[in-house]
């Protein structure tokens, strides 16, 4: 599905850069096509004036002053010789008529177009030079591929968007439904075994081995309640966090080898956060077993525990391998593992629960190969 995803995604880009780059191809044969057009527009123009103004008395001007109105649209400054401003034409004054208005638009005129100059005399030099700008349906031609690429982007920007928003959606469906399935799946052996361990007791058979098969039975019924918390909307409450994570390091220091030291550094007795217990606990027991993974049997494990007015602040900190450079962008992603065994799922269920969860930030504060990482849990009061 995700080869897909990017293949449409290349697709929509590939149509829009080639109907863009075709518009755009078409649109300058279009205005050069309509530049020329009004070249000879503005000389035809240019031409009657001079007619008129030459005619005898009693000589038809009738076709000469209707070439000379039908120019309303095409503005244009004439000038002498010396480029003084004589008069104007089709140029919008009524904000500024200052003399400084219309020579800034003259040497705009300048730059887009070679003016069109009628000679009066030769010796001296006399003559009538005829600027003139982009009609506004030239501009609007010239713009228009602008336009229609910031309109294309804006369409693949709301597809993409949209497609990623469908997938993520439908990723959430199916963490959903695995994690109640499994949930599910395990309810019916674990009720069994419930009910052999009460038997077992009843029986006195065994005490200290049915003691722990109670144990184990009772994490297992831990797993399931996770699971089935993570397939629904989990019920938030106030808790106090310190021996929460007090006893999530007790539970990893009987599984930790002896060279390894886990410690929680707090200065609070108690730090209430809004947090479901047991999906808690379980990002702390994932974190902590990641951070024994990254260590070859010895080193340290520093939890620092700290809050502000309006955060809970908690900062896993080992002295293992660090994560590299290449694998960081990575490692919050479904399916993505360094190790030999497991699923790549332990890391990104912790930052589901985090963020989606418990609404707080789940990151890599600072990590350096061969010296440790830093995971930061940030916990919103409110």
């Amino acid at each position: 599905m995700l080869w897909q995803f990017f293949s449409f995604r290349f697709l929509l880009t590939f149509l829009a850069v080639a109907i863009v780059t075709g518009t755009m191809f078409y649109t300058d044969f279009l205005s050069k096509k309509i530049q020329k057009e009004e070249r000879e527009k503005i000389s035809q123009w240019v031409e009657a004036n001079k007619f008129i103004a030459s005619a005898p008395a009693g000589t038809d001007i009738t076709l000469a002053s209707l070439i000379q109105q039908q120019n309303n649209d095409i503005p244009i400054i004439m000038t002498n010789e010396k480029d003084s401003i004589i008069d104007f034409r089709n140029i919008d004054t009524s904000k500024d008529n200052s003399p400084l208005f219309l020579k800034k638009k003259l040497e705009e005129f300048k730059r887009s177009n070679p003016p069109i100059e009628l000679v009066l005399t030769r010796e001296p030099l006399v003559s009538d030079r005829y600027y003139y700008g982009d009609s506004l349906l030239l501009k609007q031609i010239k713009y228009f591929p602008i336009v229609q690429l910031l309109v294309v982007a804006l369409f693949i920007a709301i597809t993409i968007y949209s497609i990623s928003i469908r997938n993520k959606s439908t990723q959430n469906q199916v963490w959903a439904g695995m994690a109640r399935e499994t949930a599910h799946q395990l309810g019916t052996p674990l009720t069994s075994l419930q009910g052999w361990i009460e038997i077992l007791k009843e029986q006195r058979v065994a005490d200290d081995i049915s003691s722990e098969m109670e144990k184990d039975i009772n994490r297992l019924k831990l797993i399931s309640d996770r699971f089935g918390k993570i397939g629904s909307s989990p019920h938030l409450e106030q808790c106090n966090i310190v021996p929460q994570i007090a006893n999530m390091i007790a539970y990893i220091n009987r599984l930790a080898p002896e060279k390894v030291k886990i410690e929680l550094h707090t200065s609070e007795d108690s730090v209430m956060a809004n947090i479901s217990a047991s999906l808690f606990d379980w990002v702390i027991e994932n974190l902590l077993k990641n951070a024994l993974d990254a260590m070859s049997g010895n080193g340290r494990i520093d939890i620092y525990l700290k809050e502000n007015i309006s955060q809970i602040v908690i900062d896993i900190r080992d002295t293992g391998k660090g994560i590299s450079s290449q694998n960081l962008r990575k490692i919050f992603k479904p399916g993505f593992t360094t190790k030999k065994r497991g699923w790549g799922l332990g890391l990104s269920l912790c930052k589901r629960i985090i963020e989606q969860y418990h609404k707080g930030q789940l990151t890599v504060r600072n990590t350096e190969p061969g010296k440790g990482t830093t995971f930061r849990i940030v916990l919103n009061k409110k």
